[in-house]
């Protein structure tokens, strides 16, 4: 093995079917296929929807991959893949999947979790993480705020969302306002042609009693969709951009207060963030001018790395073997609520030690080529 592991990574926890490669902290490929298209006439992700496009998707997206990477599958060092959280239909495509190439070629195989990998594929951007680092996930399915020690064996959370993730916010206020799906996109794009503070929608859970870093977007939508109905109902125009631009307005003041607040609260000089809404370019302006003013250093991959990818899983999977730890066991499963305190699923017979006792020599032939 050279001193920088080459890793591939699979990615299957919601709608996109990703695959990635890199060696140490170099990515090589970042092969996506999204069935998000499919999912757009119901308005949101549908499981078994998710789970036949990552069946079909699989094989010709990890073939990609290898032949934009240029290595050949059996030069890799390890099969990293997202065990959990996600959908449980499409994770289990990605276990199986990943089980399978591992068996085949002969190498460890590595269940890491998705959203330590949100964490981790910074590094791939700008380097090796700093230890301790705050990190700020934001997604469709996730709000949390989270803190690094060891991004392969010591992730605390420190705050979340107690009801709609902040994605899942984006992607109803756009159902409401007949912009289609997925919201985050159109909303930021409509956003920067309004007045963000035209409307004065509520921040949740920004009162002194209330939990310092977990995040309510509930009552937010809410109270934007009924402002847009009472809006219809006397008759008059919805200013969509206005609208649009409050409502993203309420949410990244929300997250990236209390991002900062953690922060100075932890004595962390250091703020990542990740996950979809990472790549909403209203977040990024503001969090970079309250981290400053903090003197806060802030790192946000781009919004191409800040997405499900498997790039994020093969970047956890190499600083896995990089720093020993152990690999899975072939009964490693698809956990749906695997929490962040796991980064990674070692199997029950290893210590913390690389080890690769768990192939089998005898597939290490041609069996893939």
């Amino acid at each position: 093995m050279a001193d920088e592991p080459l890793v591939l990574g699979i990615e299957t926890s919601c709608d996109e079917t990703g695959v990635g490669i890199v060696r140490g902290t170099t990515l090589l490929a970042d092969a996506v296929a999204s069935s998000v298209d499919e999912h757009a006439r119901f308005g949101g992700v549908v499981p078994e929807v998710a789970s036949r496009a990552h069946l079909e998707a699989m094989v010709p997206t990890v073939e990609r991959a290898l032949k934009d990477a240029g290595v050949s599958a059996r030069d890799l060092d390890g099969i990293a893949v997202t065990a959990g959280p996600g959908l449980a239909g499409a994770l289990l495509v990605g276990v199986s999947a990943a089980k399978a190439y591992a068996y085949a070629l002969g190498k460890p195989l590595y269940g890491v979790n998705h959203l330590a990998s949100h964490i981790c594929v910074d590094q791939l951007e700008h380097g090796a993480l700093p230890e301790p680092t705050m990190a700020l996930l934001v997604s469709g399915g996730h709000s949390s705020l989270l803190l690094s020690t060891d991004i392969t064996s010591d992730v605390r959370p420190m705050g979340a969302t107690i009801d709609d993730a902040a994605g899942e916010a984006f992607d109803k206020i756009a159902r409401v306002l007949n912009l289609g799906f997925p919201g985050g996109p159109v909303i930021d794009r409509y956003a920067k042609e309004g007045d963000p503070k035209a409307i004065s929608f509520p921040r949740g859970l920004t009162g002194p009693r209330d939990p310092a870093y977990d995040f309510s977007f509930s009552g937010l939508k809410t109270a934007v969709a009924r402002w847009i109905e009472a809006k219809r109902a006397a008759g008059e125009e919805v200013p969509v951009r206005d609208v649009a631009a409050s409502f993203q307005e309420a949410v990244v003041d929300v997250l990236t207060r209390k991002a900062v607040r953690a922060c100075k609260d932890q004595g962390v000089d250091h703020l990542m963030i990740g996950g979809g809404v990472a790549a909403n370019s209203r977040l990024r302006v503001l969090a970079q001018e309250r981290c400053e003013a903090a003197g806060i250093r802030l790192r946000v991959p781009r919004p191409k790395l800040c997405t499900d990818n498997g790039a994020m899983v093969a970047a956890l999977g190499a600083e896995m073997v990089a720093r020993g730890r152990a690999a899975s066991d072939w009964d490693l499963s698809a956990d749906s609520s695997l929490p962040v305190t796991d980064p990674h699923v070692p199997g029950a017979s290893h210590t913390h030690t690389h080890t690769h006792d768990h192939v089998h020599e005898v597939s290490k032939e041609n069996l893939y080529s």
